[in-house]
């Protein structure tokens, strides 16, 4: 192309900074006009030009020089309108935006469509690590049957943490907030918002089908305490905050986000501090695994760039740009209820010092149809009661909660203190 194609930044934080800082590579590309909320907020860039910025961004919606709008500014407001009018004035999209792709890529997608316009999101999943176009382009010949990941730096990094150090959560949420690694209110981090996102728009790829990210099931991490991993060391696994979606015989799909035991065979085990990994097992190309920095500046502003080249290298060439990268399906996914689903658990509970107690735990599990595979008991606590852990094979998970209610309602068990689904 003999000009410079025009680009307007949404946002001008971490991402925004790094995009600015890369771009300048790039000969045939060019920022027109940047969008932020405070004009007079000090930047992490040396030789900012501060003509390029506005506190008004529908300056660049709206003009017809841009060809390409990049949002990273996160949230829904005022992302979703100015995208939405981007769209309709006929500019691609470039986003990092999982909570916007997640709750309302149904009508942006429809509206991109509708205008010929392409909406691109790698830097949306995973920061650095190139996730989407592999699943769109690369892994295209694969009915891919199993997604798991971890898509969340900040709880990994706090799950790390505590392994390392046999810190409580509270102590080392508190140091990954003052690293920068965790915002003020971190809820969308350790409560698992932030990973059910990102795994309802890797679903919606893998299934061809629309995900509704209300129907994932969500647990976070603030329930994990050192004990539990000390006792997941003791069987061979690792606690990691699991993002996994899979299909059932039946066409319905599982989705869900909550912290698992991973056996430390699995790659996944040794994806620590603020790492991203995710593996994907397809019945062509088998297992494979991604994984790399699932955030930061510079990483994923090395996803959003590739993202307006992708775009900018078939503006002029041709009238319907980048086909297989556009949003394919447009049917809705059933759902496997999470009572429906099968797994192995970890139940940590708190009981009488008295005969029979162990006895009992197994009779109520094997009436629910629960194998054990193993149960420990180590010492006495200085209250005098016991502290049990048990272990038990595959089982359905309402088999499980019906029996965790009988336990709960026995005289000898004083408190059932964490369950952990254990990853096969």
């Amino acid at each position: 192309m003999s000009e410079k194609v025009k680009i307007g930044l949404l946002g001008l934080g971490t991402v925004g900074s790094g995009v600015y800082k890369v771009i300048k590579k790039f000969s045939d590309i060019e920022i027109k006009k940047i969008a932020v909320k405070n004009l007079n907020k000090k930047r992490n860039i040396e030789d900012i030009n501060l003509d390029l910025l506005t506190d008004n961004g529908e300056l660049l919606v709206n003009d017809p020089d841009i060809k390409v709008l990049v949002e990273v500014i996160g949230g829904i407001e005022p992302a979703f309108p100015l995208i939405k009018k981007a769209i309709e004035n006929g500019k691609h999209i470039v986003t990092a935006n999982k909570e916007l792709i997640a709750k309302h890529g149904k009508e942006l997608f429809e509206l991109a469509k509708a205008n010929n316009v392409v909406i691109l999101y790698e830097a949306a999943v995973a920061g650095g690590i190139p996730i989407i176009m592999p699943l769109k382009l690369s892994l295209v010949a694969n009915k891919i049957y199993r997604l798991a990941g971890i898509l969340n730096g900040t709880t990994n990094f706090i799950l790390t943490k505590m392994g390392n150090e046999f810190s409580e959560f509270t102590t080392v949420l508190k140091e990954a907030q003052e690293l920068g690694y965790a915002e003020a209110d971190p809820t969308s981090d350790v409560q698992g918002y932030d990973a059910a996102y990102k795994i309802a728009i890797l679903a919606s790829i893998i299934f061809n089908k629309r995900i509704d990210v209300k129907r994932i099931y969500r647990e976070g991490i603030d329930k994990i305490s050192p004990i539990d991993i000390s006792y997941a060391a003791e069987f061979g696994y690792k606690i990691k905050l699991i993002a996994l979606a899979q299909d059932d015989d039946s066409g319905r799909v599982d989705i869900r986000v909550h912290p698992m035991f991973v056996s430390k065979n699995q790659p996944l085990a040794h994806i620590d501090g603020v790492l991203n990994a995710v593996t994907i097992e397809g019945d062509t190309v088998g297992k494979v695994m991604f994984s790399g920095a699932g955030a930061g500046e510079l990483p994923t502003a090395s996803s959003v760039i590739a993202d307006i080249l992708s775009i900018v290298n078939e503006i002029g060439r041709t009238d319907y740009p980048l086909p297989m990268m556009r949003c394919q399906h447009s049917d809705d996914a059933e759902y496997l209820e999470i009572g429906n689903i099968t797994s192995k658990y970890y139940i940590r509970l708190i009981a009488n010092n008295s005969p029979g107690v162990i006895g009992n735990l197994g009779i109520i599990c094997g009436k629910n149809n629960i194998n054990l595979y193993s149960i420990i008991q180590k010492g006495i606590l200085e209250d005098g009661c016991a502290r049990i852990v048990l272990l038990t094979e595959k089982a359905r998970e309402s088999d499980i909660q019906t029996a965790l209610n009988e336990i709960k309602s026995s005289s000898s068990i004083k408190e059932i203190e964490n369950v952990i689904r254990v990853m096969d």
